[in-house]
């Protein structure tokens, strides 16, 4: 019995955090022994808003020796560059013809990306749906693991796919939102302000590539105030974020010992914060330490990118026989 599809993109802009750990590489970990996993890193989506490639290669060979040290097994799921796949251009482009301008305008992530970059609005910024989306159904992926501010993406992929089907004949599956539904973890930045960022707020967010020493300065500054003042009292968001890290890396027995104290008002946020720094050294070097020596192995993080194309190509040409016959398109 084939297993389900399930695929997901990281962007190689910035660099990877806690909170892509807990959201995201921990379950596709998971995801790869139960389904038939597509992972990739898209560089493609990157110029729409990173058009100096000087340092995109080496983003994209840390982006994908840190998925590796965080337990992704190349041999499990095909795990690949986008650009390695051309397939998925060729898809995009029959894809653009079933978008329409006025649609892809009213993207809320088109119109905040406007905002940011009002000198750099080009076509693939617009299109950036429409990419998405071959990114999707060039796999015919049926499970789609995104976060809310991706889910209207989504729908668009899933517009594109029944537009085609009703245009050409029925080819793609409709895609779906997935995820390990309560065990989804939200981190937010360590002081309080939003989730955590690949590129910004960096004092305030926990990377993969962090030094011991960054780790504990930074979780040493993280806000706090001067403690309940009733018994079982409801814990402020930045509070419940350091309880919720430290149940992510610590013990139980450590977890256990500070809610009780928080619960009788005589939590100390300095002695739990120097405990949570300890834990998040312990769980943050070793994945550290073999995403650094795999960058310095470039030549098999190229044989493992390879190997992912290679895989991935095999499924991307297999769709795309099938979109070219529907089309019509096909003259060999």
């Amino acid at each position: 019995m084939s297993k389900e599809v399930v695929l997901s993109g990281i962007r190689p802009t910035g660099f990877l955090h806690l909170g892509n750990y807990f959201g995201a590489m921990r379950n596709y970990v998971r995801m790869q022994n139960d389904y038939e996993c597509y992972f990739f890193v898209a560089d493609w989506h990157s110029l729409t808003t990173h058009p100096d490639t000087k340092t995109l290669q080496q983003s994209v060979l840390r982006v994908v020796a840190e998925n590796i040290a965080c337990g992704l097994d190349p041999e499990k799921a095909a795990f690949y560059v986008q650009s390695s796949v051309p397939e998925i251009s060729e898809l995009y482009l029959y894809l653009n013809m079933l978008a329409y301008k006025g649609e892809l305008e009213k993207t809320t992530t088109f119109k905040d990306k406007v905002r940011l970059q009002p000198e750099n609005v080009n076509a693939g910024l617009l299109t950036y749906p429409v990419l998405q989306a071959a990114d999707i159904l060039i796999h015919r992926a049926v499970k789609v693991p995104v976060g809310k501010d991706q889910e209207q993406h989504l729908e668009m992929a899933r517009n594109f796919a029944e537009r085609f089907n009703y245009r050409y004949g029925n080819v793609f599956p409709s895609p779906q939102a997935f995820n390990y539904g309560s065990e989804l973890v939200k981190v937010m930045s360590l002081d309080g302000n939003g989730k955590m960022s690949k590129s910004e707020n960096q004092m305030a967010t926990l990377y993969l590539a962090d030094t011991d020493e960054d780790i504990r300065k930074k979780i040493m500054k993280a806000k706090t105030d001067s403690g309940p003042t009733e018994p079982n009292s409801i814990k402020p968001d930045y509070i419940q974020n350091l309880f919720t890290l430290m149940g992510l890396v610590s013990n139980a027995d450590t977890v256990a010992h500070f809610e009780q104290q928080f619960n009788q008002c005589t939590v100390r946020y300095g002695d739990m914060k120097k405990q949570l720094a300890e834990d998040m050294v312990q769980f943050i070097a070793p994945i550290r330490e073999k995403a650094a020596a795999l960058q310095n192995d470039t030549k098999q993080l190229k044989a493992i990118i390879e190997h992912g194309a290679a895989k991935a190509r095999v499924s991307a040409q297999q769709t795309l026989q099938l979109v070219r016959d529907a089309v019509g398109v096909n003259y060999l």
